[in-house]
């Protein structure tokens, strides 16, 4: 029995060595349309949803299928969504107004409008302190809001222009600050910012994922590199590179893997071989101006925000610069991207 145990391990140990590894690919295409630009892609996996800012309201699909839920109307500028299950309530940044709208999460119906500020963008909601967090690009700031009464509570001055944040689920919020390539960390209870750090050599952080496990952050650099930072020791750790022009970060606590999606139609996907060790594992070609994705950690799937354009203007804008080609009208897409088991 013993030399038949080994006889079969020296059989099976080159196989499994000979395995290639797990891969990431497109597997659905939803048709979604509708008209209007897009932000944030902000799954909600309890309900199967996917929630997607478009403009001048917020597109709810289901994540299964891609059909359309229904919409919450009445946004200018729409951005990010914040979902506080607890309460019922969802919330819409809406940019152009610097406001959010609170929402009924079951019919979508509107419920109120709550002062933010200017240019209210991302925008998430910490369950520890049960608040909302907008990140205020042009304002610099973070609005504060008591998501059960739909009131504003405070305005954090942030000292720079944010963009994505993240909680820390432990009474502790993170934000990317991009003009002056940081990131600052608030409390979450006492509301004021409590420490900040370089994201060197990274340089515009937009994006941020996290790992509460082993407290990393990742924070997606327009600079084309990812940094991963120790929010524990306040300083970064690693960086790896990434696509050009991103927008999007996830991380996968099951699988160890973290995302960039960016706008010259590249999912990078870097594995963590330990808390401050990283390798791009694989880039996968998406489409063209995807750049903004939501995770879904009970699925592993990532969706994908897509669109066809047309041929870009030949006229340059008033400082020379190349005009964004247009959006096809109805071409708007979700790519839906998954993990494939090794092949054998």
């Amino acid at each position: 029995m013993r030399y038949l145990a080994l006889l079969l391990s020296l059989v099976i140990a080159p196989a499994l060595l000979a395995q290639s590894p797990s891969t990431y690919r497109i597997t659905q295409t939803f048709a979604v349309g509708g008209d209007g630009s897009w932000d944030y892609v902000i799954p909600d996996p309890p309900q199967h949803r996917v929630f997607i800012g478009r403009q001048n309201r917020v597109m709810v699909v289901d994540a299964r299928n891609g059909k359309l839920l229904g919409e919450v109307a009445g946004i200018d500028g729409a951005h990010g969504v914040a979902l506080a299950d607890g309460t019922g309530h969802g919330f819409a940044t809406s940019g152009n107004d610097g406001s959010v709208l609170m929402f009924d999460l079951k019919t979508f119906k509107v419920l109120g409008r709550i002062p933010a500020a200017e240019d209210a963008d991302a925008i998430i909601y910490d369950a520890v302190s049960n608040r909302v967090f907008t990140f205020n690009g042009d304002a610099h700031s973070s609005t504060v809001i008591d998501p059960g009464a739909g009131k504003l509570v405070t305005n954090i001055p942030l000292g720079g222009k944010p963009e994505y944040g993240a909680s820390a689920a432990d009474g502790k919020v993170y934000a990317n600050i991009t003009d002056n390539s940081e990131v600052v960390e608030i409390d979450a209870r006492k509301l004021e910012v409590t420490r900040r750090w370089s994201t060197a050599p990274c340089k515009q952080p937009v994006a941020m994922a996290i790992d509460v496990k082993h407290g990393r952050l990742f924070s997606g650099c327009r600079s084309g590199v990812m940094a991963v930072s120790d929010y524990e020791l306040g300083r970064v750790v690693a960086t790896v590179p990434i696509g050009s022009g991103v927008d999007g970060a996830g991380y996968d606590p099951a699988t160890g893997d973290a995302f960039a999606s960016a706008l010259d139609g590249t999912l990078t996907v870097i594995h963590q071989d330990t808390p401050d060790a990283y390798h791009v594992v694989e880039t996968v070609q998406t489409s063209q101006g995807s750049r903004n994705m939501g995770l879904d950690p009970a699925t592993h799937r990532i969706y994908l925000a897509a669109a066809k354009f047309g041929p870009p203007p030949a006229e340059p804008t008033a400082t020379g610069a190349a005009r964004r080609p247009p959006v096809i009208p109805g071409s708007f897409m979700i790519l839906v991207v998954e993990r494939q088991p090794a092949a054998r």
